[in-house]
């Protein structure tokens, strides 16, 4: 049972009203400006703004913190929706959200009560500080350490590409408070960490794609944070509530793969009826038609797949088989449906004029973040085996 019961439900007149409201945002606001910020590599500031009044910065927070407390379904569509015009700014929202949900899922009720209400109105805004240069998928492997001095903790340490690095002011920050702990998750904390005195933030980092949203570098030395942000006040429970929140994480990945796998079929499908070749639209011709027939498979397997994950979160059942599935199959599908949307666009798809090669630049993060799909790979036979053992 996920930690976040009751098990939320949200009224699906009021579901479809809210997807329309994104979907005429995203047309009238998103599209025209898509290509510019990208190209730039601009912060798309005004986007940004649109964004929290309509209160995503507080989607999946509960309604008694200001949030809409919107179900893992009706998160994962609006995503979609989003990831098929331009998935980097879900990432904006997504990792404040992870932030806020590892406060709400593992804090105490007063760290609950003074952070929830500002990340869900969007008044402050940050992310979730795992990685670091020796440590990505393994957590294990992180360096970073937080020393208890009286009524704080000192930190020193580094961490790389995290996301709203620049712009975000507060983030959960995943530290060793007793490297020696063996087995090492035993030695890991989660703190609450505002940028402050010793916190600096490092250049941002070039990306192929991904652009418009900040993945930056972050140094802490000698950083001083009061002992009751400690998320949940207890050391050593930090790597549980890191990853405790990865079946929403994967959902959300998942989410994005399947926006970028159906914006590529969009784009593809509309382009072969305008393109014409040998006096005819190149959708009469048969190898096209082989290449949307599997686009578009690909792009509803990947979407049902998702919506699944989605649900079994919803119904407050343990899902790491059915979100790792999501995760892995909709990146796949990302990339898959963006190539041979570019190959469907041919000379064009190469041209920076043209939407199909952004959503071929973004896809390959897809099968990168929230675990690689390898690892996700290793996650569903884990668990299709253990829930099929031979008795």
């Amino acid at each position: 049972m996920n930690e976040l019961s009751p098990i939320r439900n949200f009224d699906l007149a009021d579901e479809t009203l809210l997807l329309d409201t994104i979907d005429r945002w995203l047309e009238k606001e998103v599209r025209p400006v898509v290509k510019d910020h990208d190209h730039d590599d601009r912060w798309p500031a005004e986007i940004v703004e649109q964004m929290r009044e309509f209160g995503l910065f507080g989607a999946t927070v509960s309604p008694e913190y200001g949030g809409l407390g919107l179900p893992a379904v009706t998160y994962a569509r609006i995503v979609m929706r989003i990831s098929s015009v331009w998935m980097a700014i879900t990432g904006i929202f997504n990792s404040h959200l992870m932030l806020a949900l590892a406060i709400e899922k593992f804090g105490t009720p007063e760290q609950k009560r003074t952070w929830l209400p500002k990340l869900a109105s969007g008044e402050i805004r940050g992310g979730l500080a795992l990685t670091e240069p020796d440590a990505g998928t393994d957590l294990q492997g992180i360096r970073m350490t937080a020393r208890r001095d009286g009524d704080s903790y000192v930190i020193n340490g580094t961490k790389t590409w995290i996301s709203n690095g620049i712009q975000g002011s507060v983030f959960a920050l995943l530290v060793k408070t007793n490297p020696a702990a063996e087995p090492r998750y035993k030695g890991m904390s989660l703190f609450i960490a505002p940028k402050g005195p010793g916190f600096t933030t490092g250049k941002k980092l070039e990306k192929l794609g991904y652009k418009s949203i900040d993945s930056a570098e972050m140094v802490f030395d000698n950083y001083r944070v009061p002992g009751d942000h400690l998320i949940g006040g207890e050391e050593g429970r930090g790597f549980l509530q890191a990853t405790g929140g990865l079946e929403l994480g994967r959902i959300n990945v998942a989410a994005r793969g399947v926006g970028i796998a159906e914006g590529a079929l969009a784009l593809s499908t509309e382009y072969a009826q305008i393109r014409k070749t040998f006096g005819k639209p190149i959708a009469e011709h048969q190898a096209i038609q082989l290449k949307l027939g599997e686009m578009a498979t690909r792009a509803r397997a990947a979407r049902l797949l998702t919506l699944d994950a989605a649900a079994a979160f919803d119904r407050g059942e343990r899902c790491d088989l059915e979100a790792g599935m999501a995760k892995y199959f909709a990146s796949e599908a990302a990339l898959e449906n963006s190539t041979e949307g570019l190959r469907i666009h041919g000379a064009y798809g190469y041209s920076k004029e043209y939407d199909i090669e952004r959503l071929y630049r973004d896809a390959p993060l897809t099968c990168i973040g929230e675990g690689t799909n390898e690892m996700q790979r290793m996650i569903i036979a884990k668990q299709w085996i253990k829930r099929n053992k031979v008795t």
